[in-house]
């Protein structure tokens, strides 16, 4: 479980592609102490199990689940990635929480300056686009970000000057793919109402409607 506050950035130094999988090889920019072997940690907002670490540099292995759902396909040598390694328990959630399990990608389609802040728009599928609400949150490349506006086709969020210096979004150009990641509550409420599961619906008739709300005594 992450927060989507990034810790700090890395370089993709080495990429290994083999049996539709891929190893990463990742350069921090921060020292990884008190990590091991087997611990998780969010690279662009992917969740990723370290099987191989020293000083700043680290490996770990993307299955091909997570290639066909990030942009990892297309990850090329010495490019920039956003890093946060796992919540602990202690930890104060200063952003929201965060599985690290990406739903889609998205296409940044228009960047503007509005005051200190920088306001991008990202181009998102119909699918990601159900699980969003003005002034909800939203992870995009492992970034906690707030939706100002969302409509049939795309959303907006607003960059801070502190945000764009400390991750990748700030160097981000038009037409560059991200990693998105919905928030889960909206996911988990959808299902509780609608009795849906991968987008089929349920039949066993077992769905939350206004009928079963009056039935139980919330309305």
């Amino acid at each position: 479980m992450f927060t989507g506050i990034i810790e700090g950035l890395g370089s993709l130094s080495q990429i290994v592609k083999s049996d539709k999988g891929m190893r990463l090889t990742v350069d921090a920019d921060f020292e990884l102490d008190r990590t091991k072997i087997g611990d998780s940690i969010a690279v662009s907002g992917a969740c990723l199990t370290m099987v191989k670490i020293g000083g700043k540099r680290f490996q770990a292995d993307v299955s091909p689940e997570t290639l066909e759902k990030t942009t990892f396909d297309k990850a090329k040598i010495g490019e920039r990635v956003n890093l946060e390694r796992a919540l602990r328990l202690f930890d104060r959630i200063d952003g929201h929480l965060v599985t690290g399990h990406i739903d889609g990608i998205g296409m940044i389609s228009s960047k503007r300056t509005a005051g200190n802040a920088v306001i991008i728009t990202f181009e998102t599928p119909p699918s990601l686009l159900h699980f969003m609400i003005k002034k909800g949150s939203v992870a995009v490349d492992g970034i906690s970000l707030t939706i100002n506006n969302c409509n049939k086709g795309s959303f907006e969020v607003s960059l801070i000057p502190h945000t764009a210096s400390l991750t990748t979004l700030g160097s981000k150009k038009i037409g560059d793919a991200v990693n998105i990641e919905t928030d889960m509550i909206g996911k988990y409420v959808e299902q509780f109402m609608t009795g849906r599961i991968n987008n089929s619906p349920d039949t066993s008739g077992s769905s939350i409607d206004k009928a079963y709300l009056i039935k139980t005594g919330f309305i």
